[in-house]
């Protein structure tokens, strides 16, 4: 294959559209020999040889988000949001197999306790919130809200004091920073659990180019620190306690990976929350680096939604007005139907 001749390839025969948005086992040893015999058929070469190399950053491209009646199925206005995006996305990776260098997954993990979850919280009748309540400063530092005495044992080693006090901390530093506000999300992306696992359609292409490209799938770990949300794969929400002690710190292990290609392009779930905070501590990074880095980004607009509830919350002006700033500061708004090379100039 040469310069003049990359084109987006054919979709295998395998993929079928139609089971985007179900769960199923992928046949791996078969879905090998398929790429093994794809990558001959089209002269495909290992990654390890690609001149301009290319990442492609899915974010939380999981059952809990991407799958219908899971738990916090991003429906977006269309209220298919997320099974139309994979569709596209995997035609994506499969029509730009041979110039994508890698694939990097993050991966959404949660256990029960978690101060998103219901459980860490109660009230003075002994509720806990329901999904979707916000729980703002004042409603702490008022005692609308206070957290669950019963799981200081697990997460405090029983100082239940400490843990109110973080609470109180926690939900200060959120409305400091100009973050959302702590929302009550439904039990979702649970370790273990098939909500946590990629949806089965994506985990397959992303197989499928591993295999054909012999360049291994590189999977990020978010959101399993107890004591802090984890929209943005790059960091958490708060780094610190009230004591100013660090409990997490930044991803530099994958910004330091991530600018060693040419190109990054970002895709997933959801638009409003997981990709834009993601997409927004990158650009802090690059504009205290070198704002010229804006220019390897690159935002595939159409394999992504914003989190829409029917009647109780609508992200989707905040996601587009986020999406306009990162066009501001240099990044690329893109369309996964068209092919990487008409967008970034492939040395082979």
């Amino acid at each position: 294959m040469t310069a003049e001749t990359i084109t987006q390839l054919p979709i295998p025969s395998h993929f079928d559209a139609r089971r985007v948005g179900e769960v199923w086992r992928v046949p791996y040893q078969q879905t090998a020999v398929q790429a093994k015999n794809w990558a001959k058929q089209h002269q495909l070469s290992p990654a390890a040889e690609d001149k301009t190399r290319i990442c492609l950053l899915a974010i939380d491209v999981q059952n809990t988000f991407c799958i219908p009646d899971f738990e916090l199925f991003v429906g977006g206005r269309s209220g298919m949001g997320a099974v139309e995006d994979n569709v596209r996305l995997c035609e994506f990776i499969y029509r730009n197999l041979s110039v994508i260098t890698e694939v990097t997954l993050t991966m959404d993990t949660h256990t029960a306790m978690q101060i998103f979850h219901p459980v860490f919280w109660i009230n003075d009748a002994g509720e806990h919130p329901e999904p979707m309540t916000t729980i703002s400063f004042t409603d702490v530092q008022q005692g609308k809200w206070k957290v669950n005495p019963a799981i200081a044992y697990s997460l405090a080693q029983g100082n239940y004091t400490q843990l109110q006090s973080f609470a109180l901390h926690y939900t200060k530093r959120l409305s400091e920073d100009g973050k959302y506000p702590l929302t009550i999300w439904p039990y979702h992306a649970m370790l273990g659990g098939i909500g946590h696992a990629l949806v089965s359609a994506v985990e397959e292409a992303c197989f499928f180019h591993a295999i054909a490209r012999n360049s291994q799938t590189n999977f990020e770990i978010k959101g399993n620190n107890p004591l802090t949300e984890n929209y943005s794969v790059l960091r958490p929400e708060v780094l610190q306690d009230d004591r100013g002690q660090p409990i997490a710190q930044k991803n530099s292990r994958l910004l330091e990976k991530l600018w060693t290609f040419d190109a990054v392009i970002i895709a997933g779930q959801a638009k409003s929350h997981c990709v834009a905070w993601t997409v927004d501590d990158l650009l802090a990074e690059i504009q205290t680096q070198d704002p010229k880095l804006a220019q390897k980004v690159y935002l595939l607009e159409d394999c992504c939604s914003p989190v829409v509830v029917p009647g109780v919350v609508d992200y989707t002006d905040q996601a587009n007005a986020a999406f306009q700033r990162f066009a501001d500061a240099g990044m690329h708004v893109v369309k996964s139907t068209e092919a990487i090379a008409s967008w970034i100039d492939i040395n082979l």
